[in-house]
């Protein structure tokens, strides 16, 4: 909740309703200098959060929870959340998942050791953090809990899921309390989909995995492009690569929650679509890359929501009757799907983003889809990547155990 309203306060004070809105209603100058500065700002503290022990990102916190060798401090969670925050309010190109999750996760760690539990008990506590987290960013405690499940640990025990479930439900209950209960883009009504239909929406699934697949190794790319620069400097060059992208479609900042609800309304151009769909992946790898910290979770579900407006488009083009709110709908789901490998949590999400459970017949299917090719395409996913830059890869195989991986780690 503090963090919703520090951001939406800055966003005010910088002359806007929210953050695409405020990076519009800036002049040139300010769109290319605003997010070099909030990167710059990010890369100094980053160099604080350097001298503290312990992980960072949710690939670093899957490790703590899988591994059980690693601890998530609270106060080196917390500089990255203060981090985060200057990258997010100068217009660059996040979510803001990331820091909320791990920090979700120190919490649980510090709530640990103020009651004294156990050592035993500190892989269930992290992970139920990350649920409250993950519960806090969207109000979603079912796709919280499946975000656990599928994502984080990748096993499903009753110990671990008690406590998972009702630290959702309780960090769920306090965010509604002060934001209102309902679902993030609002409630939507796009109705059940024919048999016939749902082989649209099966080639919907087949497009996003390639374009997750295509989106992962764009973020791989710029995070080894980047690695050139020093820190600070870095993490400006990022944000003033962003600020290029901003030049020409402010549409482009923050975590691209304004125009995928314009999406789901079908309110948003053809044309826009295209420049978004072509302008998104870059901003977001640009910012990400740079080291700026933040989520690439958000800015995915934009890009999945364009490839299915996109779609829909192309088959209005054929003559077919299409609703596009609901192939965006599925298409946030789906590219989710194809970069997380989690396609239970993925429909789930968007059933309650949308507070729509009719489309779960083509979500199920698209994310399934989706996920299947995508993981034949590329092993990793958005998270488990950055444990393999650093030489770790673990599987489950059906009998549930768990198998380590030595990979060579990038220098």
């Amino acid at each position: 909740m503090l963090f919703r309203a520090a951001v939406a306060a800055a966003t005010h004070a910088l002359g806007g309703s929210n953050v695409v809105a405020m990076i519009a209603a800036a002049p040139v100058w300010e769109r290319l200098a605003l997010p070099a500065a909030g990167g710059l700002v990010s890369g100094l503290i980053a160099l604080q959060i350097a001298r503290h022990r312990g992980v960072s990102g949710v690939g670093f916190v899957m490790e703590a929870i899988v591994l059980g060798r690693e601890r998530v401090p609270l106060s080196r969670s917390a500089l990255q959340l203060i981090s985060s925050w200057f990258a997010i309010v100068s217009g660059n190109s996040l979510g803001r998942e990331g820091p909320l999750i791990q920090f979700g996760a120190a919490a649980g760690e510090g709530a640990r050791r103020a009651f004294k539990l156990t050592d035993a008990s500190a892989q269930v506590v992290l992970a139920s953090g990350v649920a409250a987290g993950f519960a806090a960013a969207y109000n979603a405690p079912m796709a919280a809990t499946l975000f656990v499940i599928e994502v984080v640990t990748g096993v499903l025990i009753l110990e671990a899921v008690v406590p998972i479930l009702l630290a959702a439900v309780v960090a769920t209950v306090i965010t509604q309390y002060a934001v209102g209960g309902a679902p993030l883009y609002g409630h939507r009504d796009f109705g059940a989909v024919a048999p016939a239909q749902l082989l649209a929406f099966a080639g919907l699934g087949l497009l996003a995995a390639p374009l997750g697949v295509l989106f992962l190794r764009l973020l791989a790319y710029a995070e080894r492009a980047w690695r050139v620069l020093p820190v600070p400097l870095r993490s400006a060059a990022g944000g003033l690569a962003c600020g290029a992208v901003l030049l020409a479609i402010p549409a482009v900042a923050g975590n691209g929650f304004e125009p995928l609800d314009a999406l789901l309304d079908g309110k948003l151009a053809v044309a826009a679509v295209g420049w978004l769909l072509l302008a998104k992946p870059f901003a977001t790898a640009a910012s990400v890359g740079s080291g700026n910290p933040g989520g690439v979770f958000t800015p995915t579900l934009l890009i999945g929501a364009l490839l299915g407006a996109a779609y829909a488009a192309l088959l209005a083009l054929a003559g077919a009757s299409v609703t596009p709110g609901a192939y965006a709908l599925v298409g946030l789901g789906a590219a989710l799907a194809a970069t997380t490998h989690a396609p239970i949590m993925a429909a789930v999400l968007a059933c309650e983003l949308s507070g729509d459970f009719a489309l779960v017949l083509p979500l199920l299917l698209s994310c399934a889809l989706a996920a299947g090719i995508a993981r034949r395409l590329y092993v990793d996913n958005m998270y488990s990547a950055e444990l393999t830059r650093r030489g770790l890869r673990w599987r489950l195989t059906l009998d549930g155990r768990r198998q380590i991986e030595k990979v060579e780690p990038e220098t």
